[in-house]
């Protein structure tokens, strides 16, 4: 099964982003795990980019499997985030200096979508690893949040015009200050074979305890 995975380039002043070294890893990685064929894009910080370098991504691919990474500065789990919301409110400007505030990303579009990822079973798979991770509830309003809402758009289109809906959504990882490379590295290969794993069987995501309080 092809799982497609997308990083960020660099981004708010920062030299590097550890999704982009997480898939160069997977990418060295995925031969040893037969029967996966995983593709990797790393795409522009950019508001008006980002999105379509993912939707062309996504049908060039024809994945069973998308996951999109970004980079959660500030967290020190790597966290599957549970849903997109239908806004752009950018803190900082983008790599192109486009700053969005209060902007829907799709003018009448739903007001969010949600993960087909087994996001559950992918967070408890990956503390079983000693890996700290926790389910999000919101991935942002920045161009992370931009690139998960139109995933999720391209995928019930694929799926309504009776093609293949890919199980998909978006994981952040930490920043390298708060986890090492080689660590989030790991937690991108157990991403994808957790989900691999159960798109393969059908099976549905893990019923546990994941919400939050505020």
């Amino acid at each position: 099964m092809r799982v497609l995975v997308t990083g960020f380039e660099p981004f708010g002043g920062e030299a590097d982003n550890p999704t982009v070294a997480a898939l160069a890893a997977l990418a060295a990685a995925a031969p040893a795990h037969p029967g996966i064929a995983v593709t990797t894009r790393v795409l522009p910080v950019d508001f008006a980019r980002a999105s379509e370098a993912l939707e062309a991504a996504v049908r060039a691919a024809d994945p069973a499997a998308v996951i999109a990474l970004g980079l959660a500065a500030g967290r020190r789990e790597v966290t599957p985030e549970r849903a997109a919301i239908n806004i752009a409110d950018a803190r900082i400007a983008d790599n192109a200096g486009a700053q969005p505030i209060d902007e829907p990303l799709e003018p009448g579009g739903p007001a969010g979508a949600f993960a087909t990822l087994p996001i559950k079973a992918i967070t408890a798979d990956l503390r079983a690893a000693h890996i700290p991770a926790a389910v999000s509830q919101t991935a942002g309003t920045y161009v992370c949040n931009a690139v998960f809402y139109r995933l999720m758009r391209v995928c019930q289109d694929l799926g309504a015009r009776g093609g293949r809906a890919p199980a998909a959504g978006f994981v952040h990882v930490p920043h390298t200050r708060d986890m090492d490379q080689e660590r989030i590295a790991a937690a991108v290969l157990r991403c994808v074979l957790t989900t691999a794993a159960h798109v393969r069987s059908g099976r549905p995501d893990l019923r546990a305890a994941g919400g939050a309080e505020a």
